[in-house]
């Protein structure tokens, strides 16, 4: 990812303690979206003395600043991904909750071209795809 979380919490004015700069860390570098569980199990591996409260605390706070995206991506957790206005693709493995990040010119351009036909012009799209991955 190449974006920072830190960064960005300190251009929004945020104070940063040392437990909101490790979950900026942890978020900065995750490949992955991963939900507040996951957040603190990484973030409790740099530091063991931030609680799963402090998480909470963080994300909600990253996600009122717009910092934070809250993706509901087919199970009962909500994941997080930092905020963008970028055309954003997900592949969702409904067997086992992976999530797959993928780009689309192709699609991009078609979809492009149906919301011309109707009348819109797209800013950002974002498409969350729900299946399961075939063996291979």
């Amino acid at each position: 990812m190449d974006i920072s979380i830190e960064r960005l919490c300190i251009e929004n004015g945020l104070k940063m303690t040392g437990p909101r700069r490790v979950i900026a860390r942890v978020l900065s570098s995750a490949g992955d979206h991963p939900d507040v569980d996951e957040l603190h199990r990484r973030a409790n591996q740099l530091d063991p003395r931030i609680s799963l409260a402090t998480v909470y605390r963080t994300v909600r706070l990253l996600e009122a600043k717009g910092i934070l995206s809250r993706r509901e991506l087919g199970s009962r957790r909500a994941r997080y991904e930092p905020s963008g206005e970028r055309n954003h693709f997900h592949l969702v493995d409904q067997e086992t909750a992976n999530v797959l990040e993928f780009s689309s010119p192709e699609a991009e351009l078609l979809l492009r071209s149906i919301a011309g036909r109707e009348g819109f012009e797209l800013n950002v799209i974002k498409i969350e795809l729900f299946g399961r991955r075939m063996t291979r």
